[in-house]
């Protein structure tokens, strides 16, 4: 089992730039593939960013370009740099672990982008 705490969420204008982080604990962190969503309020929970074990990236057209997703198998920590950031962007972002039939989430971490 892996338990996922997020952070670094906040409040940012327009055009700035956040980097949040999701700690892992309670299980081998390297073997899982791991994703950023994220969730607005009305709307369903997409993805905005995923690496694999063996780090291949992919990103939505929408989040191309401005967001990286990184990991530190050591530290046991998948990073999401968030740069450019719009107003659209606003919403709880939740950090996910999978490893087959295996899903884990982490609370969420608010990110509010306005001027």
């Amino acid at each position: 089992q892996v338990q996922l705490v997020e952070s670094g969420g906040g409040l940012v204008q327009p055009g700035g730039s956040l980097r949040l982080s999701c700690v892992a604990s309670g299980s081998i962190f390297s073997i899982y593939d791991m994703g950023w969503y994220r969730q607005a309020p009305g709307a369903q929970r997409e993805l905005v960013a995923s690496i694999t074990r063996g780090g291949s990236t992919n990103y939505p057209d929408s989040v191309k370009g401005r967001f990286t997703i990184s990991r530190d198998n050591a530290k046991k920590t998948v990073y999401l740099q968030m740069n450019s950031l719009k107003p659209d962007d606003t919403a709880v972002y939740y950090c996910n672990a999978a490893l087959g039939r295996f899903d884990y989430w982490g609370q969420g971490t608010q990110v509010t982008v306005s001027s």
